[in-house]
């Protein structure tokens, strides 16, 4: 990440409800004035990363809102790490981030970024508190082994394409009474390629790229929440024209665990105790994310009481420590009766006084300090 952390916004000079096209303008503007191609400050080459990783995490979606939410810190939470470039030529960035040329016209970009693909796991509740690895398969366009990319036939090249003359594009003027209108559209002939296969290769029939299944280990580090992904770079599908490989971004699914109720790095549980144990006092076995703990309860124990395990709940994502477990007490009353039993009961009720039911703290007192 960009050491001096400044907000994305500002390094863009946008407002925070700019649209897509007002980003895109935006980046194009400053990545021509601060490339290391054109520019000679001494600090152009930090702006300009400044630059292309402030792009990178507003033109999508699932960043932006995750950066509006939480700031820098929630990009990291999120598994976000910016894109590393080697500073090629204006005409390589542009065309790894649009498909398409610097100025919209000219000369087409001869390698081109592949595209990113999405894959998604599933963990249980107590493998994300503890991390795991999974092989994740898929399917992924990978550059041909017999061409090596070009789309040729072994010992043939793609030659320039004689309509366009390389360019990729064909420029059509018009004169009117309002001056002229030029009128760009992509070569029909190469399809905006600039180059043309008259012998393609056997095995990619031209395309240059071929199908394949792979399997990724992946790393889920410890606390991940349930939706956020993993971004693996340069696992994609691969660039055409020799350009870099897109990247992987792997969803996390974490399956709901019927012991458990997750609320950030807390997790919440129940215990039940009958009416008896509750008033005599009981000990008692309680599940937690590392194994059962033993809890003991005093006499006079009251439905709604929480009982707090310190840092047995989840550990805090790419941080230090963990949550609390939160063990509510819910106290299970008789629903049916023996004679004898409701005749103890009985006896047993006209035998108490207000110190036997001595209040203590209210039922809501009680949630707000789980939830505290």
């Amino acid at each position: 990440m960009a050491t001096t952390q400044r907000d994305y916004y500002e390094v863009l000079g946008i407002s925070r409800s700019a649209d897509e096209a007002e980003i895109k303008r935006a980046f194009r503007r400053l990545a021509r004035e601060l490339h290391p191609d054109v520019s000679t400050a001494p600090d152009s080459q930090e702006r300009f990363r400044e630059v292309v990783e402030a792009y990178e995490v507003l033109s999508k979606r699932e960043t932006r809102e995750l950066y509006d939410r939480f700031g820098h810190a929630g990009l990291r939470g999120g598994g976000f790490t910016p894109t590393q470039f080697d500073f090629g030529s204006l005409t390589d960035l542009f065309s790894a981030f649009f498909g398409d040329d610097l100025f919209g016209v000219g000369v087409r970009p001869t390698r081109a970024r592949g595209a990113d693909l999405g894959v998604r796991v599933e963990v249980e509740l107590v493998e994300a508190a503890t991390g795991t690895k999974r092989e994740v398969p898929f399917p992924v366009a990978v550059t041909c082994s017999v061409c090596g990319g070009s789309g040729a036939a072994p010992g043939t090249s793609p030659v320039t394409c004689a309509t366009c003359g390389g360019s990729g594009r064909l420029q059509h003027v018009s004169r009117s009474a309002f001056g002229e209108f030029v009128r760009t559209q992509a070569c029909p002939d190469c399809h905006g390629a600039g180059r043309r296969i008259e012998d393609p290769c056997p095995e990619c029939r031209g395309e240059g790229r071929t199908i394949e299944e792979r399997t990724l280990e992946v790393q889920v580090p410890r606390g991940i929440h349930d939706g956020q992904q993993i971004r693996i770079t340069g696992e994609g599908h691969a660039g055409g024209g020799g350009g870099r490989a897109g990247d992987v971004y792997v969803e996390v699914r974490v399956k709901p665990d019927p012991r458990f109720v997750r609320e950030g790095d807390d997790i919440f549980s129940t215990v039940d105790l009958t009416i008896i144990e509750a008033t005599l006092g009981t000990k008692v076995t309680v599940p937690t994310l590392d194994g059962e703990a033993e809890l003991e309860f005093p006499e006079g124990t009251q439905p709604g009481e929480i009982r707090v395990l310190r840092g047995r709940g989840m550990p805090v994502l790419q941080g230090f420590g963990s949550g609390d477990q939160r063990v509510l007490v819910n106290v299970a009353v008789p629903r049916r009766l023996t004679d004898d039993q409701r005749r103890l009961l009985e006896d047993f009720a006209s035998s108490t006084d207000d110190e036997t039911y001595r209040p203590d703290e209210g039922f809501f007192e009680k949630l707000k300090s789980a939830f505290r």
